[in-house]
């Protein structure tokens, strides 16, 4: 069997370490974790991939290198059919979650996330796993606080964490990365039930 997991966000260093990169930060943790190989630029999806094994199965873990509006392209030459797409995670920021939480979801809408909008478009289904990492601060009683107005809005989610929040998303992403694991191992339902 073959999954593939993607993890969302923009290309290039002046986006490193931002909220919106928290998709692509998850990604690399589990990469790192679990010692696949080192990113290879795949000019044919313009992505970096990195291919290796989990237990039985081939997994391929997908950056795309187009900007998060257009990730649809770098996936859907690899997602054939609605099985391929099941067998699917994608990974990313989520305004709606307080920073530090993450939730799970299958065939599910968009939610206004327009990375996943364009893979749902590009694949024709939305029957595919997605792990959404929270990047919102909160108030005092623990409600995301995000900016109201939509400039301010997409200037928050293109900004680089600052550091107390760096903190809190390292412990973020070794257990996403160890969800991403349990989805692998034990499937969509057990992983869902431990993160929901």
């Amino acid at each position: 069997m073959q999954y593939v997991i993607v993890g969302l966000g923009n290309p290039g260093e002046e986006y490193e370490g931002t909220r919106h990169n928290a998709g692509r930060m998850v990604v690399e943790q589990f990469r790192k974790k679990y010692d696949f190989p080192l990113w290879e630029l795949d000019k044919t999806l313009k992505a970096l991939v990195s291919k290796g094994t989990f237990g039985k199965d081939k997994v391929i873990l997908v950056m795309p290198n187009n900007f998060m509006n257009v990730s649809g392209k770098s996936v859907v030459s690899l997602i054939k059919n609605v099985k391929d797409a099941e067998r699917t995670i994608v990974v990313y920021d989520d305004l709606d979650l307080p920073l530090g939480t993450m939730k799970m979801s299958f065939n599910r809408s968009s939610g206004g996330h327009r990375g996943l909008e364009s893979i749902i478009k590009a694949l024709k289904t939305k029957a595919f796993v997605r792990l959404r990492i929270g990047i919102c601060p909160t108030t005092p009683s623990g409600k995301p606080r995000k900016p109201k107005d939509a400039d301010a809005l997409l200037e928050f989610i293109v900004a680089p964490f600052k550091k107390p929040e760096l903190e809190v998303m390292k412990k973020t992403t070794k257990k996403a990365s160890e969800i991403l694991a349990l989805v692998l191992t034990d499937g969509r339902e057990k992983a869902t039930g431990e993160v929901n």
